[in-house]
Formats: C-alpha cells, structure tokens, sequence
C-alpha cells in the first residue's frame, strides 16, 4: 500500500503540482481515507521527499536503459531529452522543479545534491565516449564541459515558471553544449538530430 500511495502522490504531484495537491486529493484519488496515508506518512513532506526519491529512481532507470542501447553520444543525449519531454508531458504548465525549490527548499536541495552526484558522472562518460567516437575534441577538459553544462541545466529548471519554455531552453542548452565540443563529425551528427525534432 506504502508503495501504491508514493505512485499515485508523484503522479499527482507531477500533474499538478507539489503545492496544489493535497492529502484530500490523494485519498480521493486513490479511494482509500486519508488515515491510511498518514499510517505511512506523518505528513505531506515526508510524502514529497519519498516522491521525489521514487521519480529519481525510475528518471535513472531509463536513462540507464538508454546508455544501453549504445547509441552515439549525441543521439544519446537526445534520446534522454525526449524522456523527459514524454515524462513531463501531461503535467501542468509550471515546472516540478521550479515549485520544488519555490515551496519545499529542503527537500529540493536534497534532490539537487543526488542529482548533480548522478548527473556529474552521466555527463562525463557521454563525453569521454563522444571522443572516443570522434564526435567531440580531444582537447575538451571535460571536468569543466560537465560542470558548465550541469550548470546550465540545474540554473534553467531553477529559474523558469513554465515547463514547456524549460523544455525549449534545455534543447537550446543541448545545441549550445555540443557545438562547442563537437568535431565536424559531430555537428553532423547534432544536425541530423536537430531534423528531427517534433518540438
């Protein structure tokens, strides 16, 4: 039941939004009272930040599927892209991060912590396989390629209301991030990938 309730929260939660929703809503959704959350959940908190574990977790999952594939470095990153463009796509118009750090700062900073840990080493290893492949520089420092573009990434979600604007400045922020690593080969690459973009 503990694990039925983090689901339909988050779910709820990203369409809604973490301020909108309330306990009412959940039990109403979910058909059970809402003395059996609090059996689990002393309080809507606890409920956001074991949310927002959850959805850490399954975002992982998937961009580890992804990796797996073993597309080329530039498609990969457009792969993960378009994830999260589906995954967000039924929520309302203000971003999830947006209201986390607006209204839970605590619990945002715990995401933001794991997710730069998770982040840091993504960015590195897309980066050092796109040298390999010969799809960006050999003379990049990578160390400060990932932290530019985590950077970028984190202050764009931080900073923007709207998900749907996050969403085409992120794409922007990818364009940006790979030309100025790209070789020939790999603007190419990025071209291509930028054609078939349905925004």
């Amino acid at each position: 039941m503990k694990d039925k309730i983090i689901s339909k929260a988050s779910e709820l939660f990203l369409k809604l939004g973490f301020k909108s929703v309330t306990m009412d809503d959940i039990a109403g959704e979910m058909c059970i009272s809402k003395k059996t959350i609090y059996k689990y959940f002393c309080n809507k908190e606890v409920l956001i930040e074991e949310s927002t574990s959850m959805v850490h977790n399954q975002v992982h999952q998937i961009i580890d599927t992804i990796v797996a594939k073993n597309y080329n470095s530039i498609h990969e990153n457009f792969e993960i892209r378009e994830m999260f463009r589906d995954m967000f796509k039924n929520n309302i118009d203000t971003s999830p991060i947006y209201q986390l750090k607006k209204h839970y700062p605590e619990i945002y900073q715990n995401v933001l912590s794991h997710e730069i840990d998770q982040c840091t080493q993504y960015f590195r290893v897309n980066i050092e396989k796109g040298i390999r492949d010969g799809l960006y520089r050999e003379d990049l420092n990578i160390d400060v390629y990932v932290k530019f573009y985590y950077t970028l990434i984190f202050h764009i979600n931080e900073t923007t209301v709207s998900e749907r604007e996050a969403q085409q400045i992120e794409l922007e922020a990818l364009e940006y991030h790979t030309r100025a690593m790209a070789t020939p080969k790999g603007i190419e690459e990025l071209e291509k990938q930028l054609k078939k973009i349905t925004v």
